[in-house]
């Protein structure tokens, strides 16, 4: 005789068996059944068989009692057998234990009697196929066409994605597919069904088939995440995070969906959770929570928290600082084609970063990423062939990568690939398209491109030269703090081209850029303090001045500073120090260094007496057309 397990109200369950591995109760392996405490349709052996169905199938089919829906629907031709099967099973559903009374149901081939959305719901688990009374095989339901139409509709989703069709423009036989999909879950979810909500509530967001309403989206959405789907839940939080449309924008409550779909175990719903406590949205800011979410979602396989997971190990966020661990998880989130990661990943090998170093490893994964689009992925491809290195340098590829980023807005590829049509470098040279790309770059706020726009317009270079047009880009990029740029407003304020003069606002600018270290901006504040323009005359200031320029190498600066030195003004006099000076811009070129430095072997002033020495260095000078250095030459 079969054993029989009691269940609630004392009314029997027919040879059950473990919902995971099939162990019959009264086995060795099963000695004794529990049922699932939330739906108490399935039984198992042990908790680890519950583990494993749960993340196998049962995740996707159990629904609570107090969720399960009830259709006021008796089918005709069972109402003769409806009366002895309740009295066989005691007025009770046998699957789910509650009365069947005025409810609908479902009465199977062996006149059993159960609820009709209880049968259904049997089916799904694939394990119990059979009248849980008799054991005899349950009657075939409309899984199975509803699999095959769920099939037909994702291959016309995929021909949509690939860009061999349009949702308004799909072939006969695809439409007809579509719509099958679309009335099988629009009635779904007219009945109820959670998963189907969730179903149209996708429609409609994508427009898939449907028209695309994201308040309808929406309603379907809460629909389905009202019953608990954690899916749903995590979607309606989503809406919420991005707002409009007829709803509010709320991260507070989009963390509330994201904490019930993760309670769940639902990995989209933990990974968006995990974003919120990332960035502090919605939520109070916190990192090693957010890691731990990471974490369980990443290791269920979303690889959008595999990416979030290697990015925290990279940058030591909520976990300690693990190169090779942030490579470990950004490879699994660029396994499954996410961009964002396959670039990192590029990144990581550009640096050397938890892997050694490669260029080529690096090129492969920008490739993977910049086929999708990536942009950055694009500018990393365009650096590794234009500085060539493992891969072989080719400026053209490098400019084709850099016009793809480019194209899509990223600021840094305009600035790069303007400054390679100024030089010529992989494209044809032209001003006009070196200021097309880089004054787009300007005009999304770079610093760089304001500044190299200004200089365009200073120069008239690409652009029509004007002063006015030049301050204003200077204007720009100073106030964020870039120091070549206030040095350049700088000099336009101090002469007064294209805005009003004013040396003491000059001086202002000066001083921002020289103490950033820029040499230009420590030179022109030197002469600024030895002319005593916009501010009290110091030869001493201009002296502290020159010499930061001079250490840099500021030729200009070095000239000067050994012009002080010589005569003893504001700093003490050194002939030995003003030759080492003047020689250090005479190195450079600067004819007046030459001429001085000429004059002190002339005179033998800090230096032995020589001629020779004295005749060479002016006739660099002369060679540059300094007048002074000629006449010397020509008295000697």
């Amino acid at each position: 005789m079969a054993t029989e397990k009691k269940g609630k109200k004392g009314h029997a369950l027919s040879n059950p068996v473990c919902g995971n591995c099939q162990a019959p109760e009264g086995s060795d392996r099963a000695p004794k059944l529990s049922a699932c405490a939330r739906c108490g349709l399935v039984v198992y052996c042990s908790r680890d068989c519950q583990r494993a169905h749960w993340k196998a199938s049962h995740k996707q089919h159990c629904i609570a009692k107090a969720d399960r829906a009830v259709h006021r629907h008796v089918p005709s031709n069972a109402k003769k057998d409806v009366a002895s099967s309740r009295k066989f099973a005691g007025g009770m559903c046998a699957i789910c234990l509650e009365s069947i009374l005025d409810a609908s149901t479902c009465t199977l081939p062996c006149t059993h009697a159960f609820h009709a959305t209880c049968v259904e719901e049997l089916r799904k688990f694939g394990v119990q196929q059979v009248c849980p009374l008799c054991r005899n095989a349950l009657p075939p339901g409309p899984e199975k066409d509803g699999d095959e139409i769920a099939r037909r509709f994702m291959m016309v989703k995929l021909m949509v994605d690939r860009g061999e069709a349009s949702w308004s423009n799909l072939p006969a036989s695809a439409k007809e597919d579509v719509d099958a999909a679309v009335a099988l879950w629009r009635a779904g979810a007219n009945k109820g069904l959670a998963w189907s909500q969730f179903n149209m509530g996708l429609l409609h967001e994508g427009g898939c088939g449907v028209a695309q309403d994201d308040v309808e989206a929406m309603r379907w959405f809460q629909k389905a995440a009202e019953q608990g789907d954690a899916r749903a839940q995590c979607q309606f939080g989503i809406m919420f995070a991005v707002g409009g449309n007829g709803f509010a924008q709320s991260d507070v409550e989009a963390v509330k969906w994201y904490k019930k779909a993760a309670a769940q175990g639902d990995s989209g719903g933990r990974g968006r959770l995990g974003a919120a406590l990332m960035e502090g949205r919605g939520v109070a800011k916190n990192e090693p929570e957010a890691t731990k979410l990471f974490k369980k979602a990443a290791d269920q396989g979303d690889a959008t928290s595999q990416f979030f997971l290697g990015f925290m190990h990279r940058d030591g966020r909520g976990v300690a600082q693990d190169d090779a661990a942030a490579v470990r998880w950004l490879k699994k989130a660029a396994a499954q084609g996410v961009a964002k990661a396959q670039c990192e990943v590029g990144s990581m090998y550009v640096a050397g970063r938890g892997v050694a170093k490669s260029d080529v490893e690096a090129a492969k994964w920008f490739k993977l990423a910049a086929d999708q689009g990536n942009a950055d992925a694009q500018r990393g491809l365009g650096n590794i062939y234009g500085r060539g290195s493992s891969v072989a340098s080719n400026a053209v590829k490098a400019a084709q990568w850099f016009k793809k980023a480019a194209d899509q807005g990223d600021a840094k590829s305009q600035v790069t690939l303007g400054l390679m049509f100024e030089g010529g470098v992989g494209v044809a040279q032209s001003d006009t398209e070196a200021a097309r790309y880089i004054i787009k770059a300007a005009e999304q706020g770079d610093s760089d491109a304001q500044t190299k726009i200004g200089a365009l317009y200073s120069e008239g270079r690409g652009l029509k030269k004007s002063g006015v047009e030049a301050a204003k880009w200077f204007r720009k990029a100073a106030e964020q703090g870039h120091s070549e740029a206030q040095c350049a407003l700088g000099l336009h304020i101090q002469d007064g081209r294209g805005v009003a003069q004013n040396d003491a606002e000059a001086l202002r600018w000066f001083k921002q850029s020289a103490d950033q270290g820029n040499i230009d901006a420590q030179g022109q504040l030197g002469t600024m303090y030895a002319g005593g323009r916009g501010v009290g005359k110091s030869f001493v200031e201009a002296a502290k001045w020159f010499k930061k320029a001079a250490e840099q190498g500021h030729a200009g600066s070095q000239f000067l500073l050994g012009s002080l030195l010589e005569v003893g003004i504001g700093v003490p006099q050194s002939y030995p120090e003003a030759v080492r000076w003047y020689k250090a811009a005479a190195n450079q070129g600067l004819p007046a260094a030459q001429l001085n430095l000429g004059d002190m072997f002339a005179q033998g002033r800090g230096v032995a007496q020589s001629k020779i020495e004295a005749t060479k260095w002016h006739k660099r000078a002369a060679e540059q057309g300094n007048v002074e250095a000629l006449r010397r030459l020509q008295k000697s």
